[in-house]
């Protein structure tokens, strides 16, 4: 009886316990808050993230992932590293700092701009295996007929959104052999227009390409380069719109040198213009 007794009470006491302090614990703790940021769009892979494409909610914090991201500054300003969807919450798995990957690039083809390979046809052609995803080129081609070689002005910057092996390996995904060497790559995938796509297929049947490294490096500088290729043919487009349908072409977008277009922005892209014009304020 005594024993009995003293079981009573021990249970008791912990049903006090559970009733006065632990019950009240986990209710504060089922019952706390905490602000996520969490997607309203519905965004691409490659997408790079902006403050309209998220929006910052309340929800429970008991059983939230520990590392899923609370301020808007983490997300903005990034690309969407898979698809996303509305109401999705946000890990720093989702998302990348760069949108290079070839699946990146292919997540954001509109139409306006596609994507063509040609082949790499002898080892020095693809700048030695060196060139990455998100390189800015030119194309050299050599023409057997006339056994010239020129950079064609529609083909002056072209970005490169992958290289690939002849077992079908892209250049981020080439593991290293045995002895420590790398499958070099027999493929080069490029983002182009239209009118580039099938100028790389004619020049790829009547000559050799090189690829000529022109910038590496951040993304908005690349976009300089491939803003003034783009602006080159907005300027051809205006031309062949023209009142006087006699008049002959300036430059063939096949063929020549760099068009004045394009070196006009090869200079605000380097700076020439401002130190040209620094220099004749110095003169005068």
């Amino acid at each position: 009886m005594k024993n009995r007794t003293i079981i009573g009470i021990v249970c008791i006491v912990l049903a006090l316990i559970v009733t006065f302090a632990v019950a009240p614990m986990v209710n504060k703790i089922s019952d706390s808050r905490t602000d996520i940021v969490r997607m309203k769009k519905d965004v691409d892979q490659g997408h790079l993230i902006s403050d309209d494409d998220i929006e910052i909610v309340t929800v429970g914090s008991h059983g939230l992932a520990i590392d899923t991201i609370t301020k808007k500054e983490d997300v903005v300003g990034k690309f969407a590293a898979c698809d996303l969807k509305v109401g999705d919450s946000l890990f720093p798995s989702k998302l990348s700092l760069t949108s290079d990957s070839a699946d990146d690039v292919f997540h954001t083809l509109n139409g306006e701009k596609q994507a063509i390979s040609i082949t790499i046809s002898t080892f020095a052609g693809g700048l030695s295996g060196k060139l990455e995803n998100g390189d800015i080129i030119s194309l050299i081609v050599f023409d057997n007929d006339t056994n010239e070689a020129f950079i064609p002005a529609g083909l002056t910057y072209v970005k490169v959104i992958t290289t690939t092996t002849q077992s079908g390996f892209d250049k981020d995904e080439v593991t290293p052999n045995e002895d420590g060497t790398y499958e070099l790559p027999t493929t080069v995938t490029l983002l182009v227009n239209p009118v580039q796509a099938q100028m790389l297929v004619e020049y790829e049947n009547t000559g050799v390409i090189h690829a000529d490294l022109v910038y590496r490096g951040d993304s908005k500088t690349a976009q300089k380069f491939l803003d003034a290729q783009d602006l080159y043919f907005e300027m051809l487009e205006a031309e062949d719109e023209g009142p006087n349908d006699n008049e002959e072409p300036d430059e063939d977008p096949e063929e020549g040198p760099v068009s004045d277009i394009i070196q006009d922005a090869n200079d605000i892209i380097w700076g020439n213009v401002d130190e040209e014009e620094e220099d004749e304020g110095g003169d005068a």
